[in-house]
Order: C-alpha cells, then structure tokens, then sequence
C-alpha cells in the first residue's frame, strides 16, 4: 500500500503545484490587464486634450493672421492737462503756511484736491528728512 501512496502523493503535489501555479498566473494576467487598460484611457485622453489644444493653437494662429491684416488703430489724446507747475507749488504751500484748507487751495489754484494733498504729504517727507 505504500508503494500506491507516494506516486499518488507525488501527483496530487504536482496537480495542486499546476493549479497554484495556474491561479498566479491568471492573477497576473488580470493585473497586467487592467494596467493595460489604464493606460490605453490615459493615452486617449493625453489625444483628445492634445487635439483641443491644436485646434485652440490654430484658432489662435488665424486671429492673429487677421489681426496683422487690419490696420493700427489711433488713439487720439485728448488735450494735455495742465501741470503742478513750480509757481502753482510754491502758491500751495505758501497758503497752507497760512492755514489754508486743501479744500480752499485745490479750488483756489483750480487742481485737484489729491495733487494738493500728495504736495503736502511729499513737502512734510522732506522737511522731516532734513
């Protein structure tokens, strides 16, 4: 009787060894397929977003084509505004030695407020710098 047992020990060892080997197998195939699957969708998708941007980059390349065509438009500039010239600078500040308001100096030498305010904020920053 043992004589019967080690050849039926030995090929039911090696059926399970087959099945076993059998089972990894498929294992991996399955595993290398879904891999193949993910990069196969990767890969579409790297086509579609490379095909949208060809045709943005051609849509671009002919709005700029047409642009080069048109001729330059003119900005016309309106007439130049009048400057914070010296004498209207030393008028400023000789009317706020007096304790006049910005107020009553923007109107009196017809400029903005914020220009007299800026004046005196940049003549307060160097008289304190001396």
């Amino acid at each position: 009787m043992s004589t019967l047992f080690f050849p039926f020990l030995l090929s039911s060892a090696m059926a399970f060894g087959a099945i076993v080997l059998s089972c990894f197998t498929l294992l991996h195939a399955r595993s290398v397929a879904r891999s193949a699957k993910k990069t196969a969708a990767a890969q579409k998708h790297a086509e579609n977003l490379l095909e949208t941007m060809a045709q943005r980059l051609n849509a671009l390349a002919s709005d700029l084509e047409q642009l080069r065509h048109q001729p330059p438009s003119v900005v016309l500039a309106g007439p130049p505004k009048p400057g914070f010239n010296l004498s209207k600078r030393t008028q400023a500040l000789r009317m706020h030695r007096r304790g006049d308001s910005t107020e009553q100096i923007a109107s009196a030498l017809e400029i903005p407020r914020q220009e007299v305010d800026l004046l005196l904020k940049v003549h307060r920053i160097v008289i304190s710098n001396l």
